[in-house]
C-alpha cells in the first residue's frame, strides 16, 4: 500500500511517496541528491548539464558499436588522459586522434560489438562548474565470427573527468576499471 506526503521544497510543492513493507516504511524523496542551491536558473542548468554529461559517456559506448570514430573522437578533449591499465593499455596522455586509432585498431578484429554505459553518478567540482566527475557501470561484450570461443566479455566500470567546452561536456580524463572478463 503506498502513502503520501507532501512539502515545500524552494516554493514547489513536492509529493513523497512511501511505500509500505512490514512495519518499517520508507519515505522516497524524487529530489534527493539535487543540490539545494537557492537559484531555480542554477538547479535547472545543473540538471541539464547531468543530461548532457551522461548523453556524452553514452555516446562513448554507443560510437564504438557504431564504428563512428568521427562520434568517438567528439567525446574527449585533445589531448586526453586514457587509463586502460586494467585491459593492458597503460595509462597515458593521447593525442585524441591517437587514442582513436588505438581503440579502433584494438576493436578492428571483432564481427560486432555491444557497450553498455550505466548507473550514471554525476558529482560537479565545487570550484569550478566547467568540471564535473562521471561514474559509470559498463558491460562490454564483443564477438569474432568463426574464433573458437567467438566471445570477449568485459565488465566493470568507468570514472570519467568531465570539462565543458566551447563545443559542451567532454571526457578529459578516463579510467576503465575491470570487475571481470572472459573469453579472448
Amino acid at each position: 500500500m503506498a502513502y503520501s506526503r507532501s512539502r515545500s521544497w524552494a516554493g514547489i510543492e513536492v509529493v513523497l511517496e512511501s511505500y509500505g513493507w512490514g512495519l518499517g516504511r520508507k519515505w522516497r524523496d524524487p529530489l534527493e541528491g539535487l543540490p539545494m542551491t537557492t537559484d531555480l536558473e542554477s538547479r535547472i542548468r545543473q540538471l541539464e548539464d547531468r543530461a548532457l554529461i551522461s548523453e556524452r559517456v553514452i555516446k562513448y559506448a554507443m560510437a564504438v558499436d557504431r564504428a563512428d570514430w568521427e562520434m568517438f573522437a567528439d567525446c574527449f578533449t585533445d589531448p586526453v588522459h586514457a587509463d586502460y591499465s586494467e585491459n593492458g593499455m597503460p595509462a597515458a596522455d593521447f593525442a585524441r586522434d591517437d587514442l582513436v586509432g588505438i581503440v579502433r585498431e584494438a576493436l578492428g578484429g571483432y564481427t560486432a560489438t555491444q557497450h553498455l554505459s550505466t548507473n550514471h553518478v554525476i558529482e560537479f567540482d565545487e570550484n569550478d562548474s566547467d568540471r564535473a566527475l562521471c561514474y559509470s557501470y559498463m558491460y562490454a561484450q564483443h564477438y569474432r565470427e568463426g574464433a573458437e570461443g567467438g566471445f570477449f566479455l568485459l565488465r566493470g566500470s568507468y570514472t570519467n573527468y568531465m570539462l565543458r567546452t566551447s563545443d559542451g561536456w567532454r571526457i578529459e580524463s578516463l579510467t576503465q576499471h575491470v570487475s571481470w572478463s572472459d573469453g579472448e
